[in-house]
């Protein structure tokens, strides 16, 4: 009685082998699903939306020297006559002192 092997233990590894495979399945999806949400935020930085362009026309689009110049107009750092002098400069337009 201690030994059950002959006696009907035929039908177990079926299932043991189908257990096996999902549970190794199971194992391997997770591992791909972590490997991406890692490889997607070092990707773009650690923020969903860095590493996608600002749409045209919304602040800070163009170059980077001119997304900081606009940062700093902001933060009231500069004032507007020199923001459109530094912004010239950056665009290749003569800086001369602007006549009105």
């Amino acid at each position: 009685m201690m030994y059950w092997y002959g006696n009907g233990g035929g039908w177990m590894w079926p299932w043991m082998l189908v257990g096996n495979i999902l549970f190794w399945l199971l194992i391997i999806i997770v591992a791909v699903l972590i490997f991406r949400a890692f490889a997607q935020r070092s990707h773009s930085g650690g923020h969903p939306n860095q590493g996608t362009p600002p749409p045209p026309g919304t602040p800070g689009h163009g170059s980077g020297a001119e997304q900081i110049l606009s940062e700093r107009y902001a933060r009231g750092e500069i004032d507007e006559e020199e923001y459109q002098r530094r912004l010239a400069t950056l665009r290749g337009s003569p800086s001369g002192p602007t006549q009105s």
